[in-house]
């Protein structure tokens, strides 16, 4: 098991828990220690913010059960005359699974959450025979934000 704290700036801390197997004859070097975490990171998404509606939740014909829901990320930051500007990105995000009954069950329309998950491509052809792509994240996890009660 290998476990490493890793920091981007005061925002990011998280600790990166790695297992695998490697003979007594050979040593983990630094680099191959690096290439280690570097993969664990790959298209990893964490983001906060607050659903934009209640999650749409469909159970499909193989059993599985799927949830649709957007969340609305805030970024404030200062112009260059000074001023105070804030913009807001829309995320789609898909949760499979045990994810999925949660935001069922517990996410509403205005709440806070963090996700942790990563970005998936796709593309579909619509009626008319035009295609469409779109962007979405596939939830791993989901942490509830929101004091309990709201």
């Amino acid at each position: 098991m290998f476990k490493n704290r890793i920091s981007f700036g005061a925002l990011f801390t998280f600790e990166v828990s790695i297992s695998f197997r490697v003979s007594k004859s050979k040593r983990l070097n630094l680099l191959t220690t690096k290439r280690i975490i570097m993969n664990a990171l790959r298209n990893n998404v964490r983001l906060i913010g607050h659903l934009g509606d209640n999650p749409k939740v469909r159970k499909l014909e193989s059993g599985k059960i799927v949830a649709n829901f957007s969340i609305a990320t805030n970024e404030i930051y200062r112009d260059s005359k000074g001023e105070k500007q804030s913009e807001t990105t829309w995320h789609r995000l898909v949760a499979w699974g045990k994810s999925a009954e949660v935001a069922e069950n517990y996410l509403k329309k205005g709440s806070e959450i963090a996700i942790d998950g990563k970005i998936t491509n796709r593309s579909y052809d619509d009626k008319n025979g035009d295609k469409h792509y779109i962007t979405e994240i596939i939830v791993n996890s989901i942490l509830m934000l929101d004091k309990q009660g709201n």
